[in-house]
């Protein structure tokens, strides 16, 4: 579970989020939508301990990030919209990296990365440099090592993005395997389409501020997700 209770981030005298409270339970899938800049990647990092904040809590699976940040870092995995990879390793060399920061064993990691890397259709490249791999290549090794040790949060910042559309079918089937198996999934998108079809849940941010967050079938209604957002974001009173 995931439970964001006052949150508030300031960048000097802008206000990048304000007072963000916010419950993802565990085996749902919630979208995070909203326009460029309003504050939807700040959030993420903060969730995953990459920056801190100035007010409120962020709780992972009952662990306070702030107050024990390793135990919580260890439940979650964390996917930026462009990861960076060291580059001069080979794929399997970096999945194992992974693995060993997260303490999997040789069996478990063995098991999981021909699982993924196959599901994904990149197993057969992980014995290259990932200097050679393409973007969504690059991609798909990224998120290999996001599910690598089954994380009880995924977060994910446009994670479909430079997927071929075999493996964009595959994400979606195995996000849908990990929150029924309990994981909580929240995940950044301007692709709403493909929000609206797998996720469960829609939170929407609009300049820092959380103004909807409910099941996707009372958010959008009989309209679609495209229309409610945009209808949202011309609204100039909210």
């Amino acid at each position: 579970m995931l439970k964001i209770i006052n949150f508030t981030k300031k960048f000097g005298d802008k206000i990048a989020v304000n007072n963000l409270n916010l419950t993802v339970e565990d085996g749902q899938i919630c979208a995070f939508i909203g326009h460029n800049g309003a504050g939807k990647t700040t959030t993420l990092k903060a969730i995953a301990g990459i920056i801190g904040f100035d007010e409120g809590k962020i709780i992972v699976n009952d662990i306070d990030i702030q107050q024990q940040p390793l135990k919580a870092k260890m439940q979650i995995a964390y996917l930026p919209d462009n990861p960076d990879l060291y580059e001069h390793l080979k794929g399997i060399e970096y999945l194992n990296f992974i693995a060993d920061v997260f303490g999997l064993s040789l069996e478990e990691r063995k098991k999981n990365i021909e699982e993924y890397a196959n599901r994904l259709e990149i197993y057969k490249d992980l014995t290259n440099n990932i200097s050679s791999y393409s973007h969504g290549m690059k991609q798909k090794l990224a998120l290999v090592s996001a599910l690598l040790h089954k994380p009880k949060l995924l977060l994910l910042d446009e994670p479909f993005v430079g997927l071929d559309p075999i493996s964009s079918h595959q994400l979606k089937i195995i996000l849908q395997e990990f929150a029924n198996s309990g994981a909580t999934i929240f995940y950044s998108t301007h692709v709403l389409d493909v929000a609206e079809k797998i996720c469960s849940h829609v939170a929407i941010i609009k300049q820092g501020k959380l103004i909807v967050h409910d099941t996707m079938e009372k958010v959008k209604g009989m309209n679609s997700l495209e229309d409610i957002f945009l209808e949202l974001e011309n609204e100039d009173n909210i």
